[in-house]
């Protein structure tokens, strides 16, 4: 009897995201990665488009990313956070401090993303017990919205498209006012807003905070919408004593044309969660940042500490990747590559919405989205991508990329030409 094949006992033993355990849906096996290109066991090599979930921004394999953490894996690969500092941490600190607003200066190191929204809802709740509001637990938030898979996170993600129904009996009741409606580049109305108003008019005094991805909604539709409704955001949440919470964990360090996207807006929130492109895609790491009045205030209350901490918070290994691929971007000329892509994104997803099958095209920054009027057949258009040598991760009626920074205008050509070509053929009505 012949022993199963790796792709076999994939199958058959390991989860992947949102799927089944011995689903027939096509995993490709992955033997190495190079610049934007994933190399498969088979020999092809296809072009990402996705950045692995829009974390790789300076591609695989770059040899500063691999020589930096090859020295410190010989230095100190992990030690406990508590009681104990070391320099990776500390320089990375001061880089993201240097990085964002300067009224952005407490940092808390957390694994993933998801943790990183867990924490800052952790530190909006105990801001408040801090000084005796105790009831303030709540959160107020918009739909379509996507925060992370951890229940603090799924509570504040769409109720109804936020793939966590199953588990609605379980989590937090949370407030949810409807998806801004504004598009981008617009001002907002005061329709727009004013569920939200009357929201905190009735319930200021159980919420905490307002958390929200500014300018860009991802895993929850892909929608880009008016970064002056985030201004009158901040005006309320000011005006009923909320704070307010900014989810970059997708849309930080340059993906949507700024370096964060509330760069886009006149404000900044009391709150930055941040990850995915955090490490330029080599470890897990996730950082929440908050302001010194808010970190005074925990530290004053009851019980005078943050009550979190993760075992491998603070990572020697992830903060050292952190930093390295910081200091990438901040040489790179990131502004105008993604400028670049922008410009390539546009030009080569205008031909699918002369296309039947396609509801809207859209692009801002180092995002493309091409939204069906169907939704894709994932097990059907999935090989249909590969065959065209491209990897592209459709969900729903979206077929979207958010390719590495360092995509060149060719590549980009390859990409968007590819996806065309897909939807062209096998999404005819």
């Amino acid at each position: 009897m012949s022993e199963p094949s790796s792709l076999e006992i994939d199958r058959q033993h390991i989860w992947h995201p949102y799927s089944s355990i011995g689903s027939d849906n096509p995993v490709f096996h992955v033997k190495s990665a190079k610049g934007c290109e994933l190399e498969l066991s088979d020999g092809r090599r296809i072009l990402d488009g996705m950045a692995s979930w829009w974390s790789v921004i300076h591609g695989y394999n770059h040899p500063e990313m691999n020589a930096a953490l090859k020295q410190q894996i010989d230095t100190v690969s992990h030690v406990m956070f508590g009681g104990l500092t070391h320099d990776p941490a500390i320089r990375l600190t001061e880089k993201l401090i240097a990085m964002t607003d300067p009224s952005l200066e407490a940092v808390f190191f957390s694994d993933s993303g998801s943790v990183s929204v867990e924490v800052a809802m952790k530190m909006a709740i105990q801001f408040w017990a801090s000084q005796g509001q105790t009831g303030k637990q709540k959160f107020l938030t918009v739909r379509n919205g996507y925060h992370g898979d951890t229940f603090g996170a799924m509570s504040v993600c769409d109720p109804v498209n936020g793939m966590h129904s199953l588990f609605a009996s379980m989590l937090t009741q949370q407030f949810f006012a409807p998806a801004p409606a504004t598009p981008f580049g617009e001002v907002a109305s005061d329709e727009d807003l004013k569920a939200m108003k009357a929201m905190l008019q009735s319930h200021h005094g159980e919420i905490a905070a307002i958390i929200i991805e500014p300018v860009v909604q991802g895993a929850g539709g892909m929608r880009f919408y008016s970064a002056d409704y985030l201004n009158r955001l901040r005006e309320m949440a000011d005006e009923y004593q909320v704070l307010l919470i900014f989810d970059e964990i997708a849309t930080g360090f340059g993906r949507s044309g700024k370096l964060f996207a509330y760069e886009h807006t006149q404000i900044v929130p009391d709150i930055l969660c941040l990850g995915k492109a955090l490490t330029g895609g080599y470890m897990t790491l996730a950082a929440t940042m908050t302001s010194r009045r808010i970190s005074r205030q925990i530290n004053e209350g009851s019980p005078g500490v943050f009550m979190h901490g993760p075992t491998f918070m603070g990572n020697p290994l992830a903060c050292t990747a952190a930093l390295t691929s910081l200091t990438l971007l901040e040489q790179s000329g990131w502004q105008a590559r993604v400028n670049a892509i922008e410009a390539g994104l546009k030009q080569g997803l205008a031909p699918c919405a002369e296309l039947e099958t396609v509801n809207e095209v859209r692009v801002l920054g180092a995002i493309g989205v091409v939204e069906l009027k169907e939704p894709v057949d994932m097990r059907y258009i999935q090989g249909k991508f590969v065959d065209a040598g491209i990897w592209v991760r459709p969900f729903g009626k979206l077929v979207y990329v958010m390719p590495p920074f360092v995509m060149t205008p060719e590549e980009i050509e390859r990409l968007t030409a590819a996806i065309h070509r897909v939807i062209t053929v096998h999404h005819r009505p």
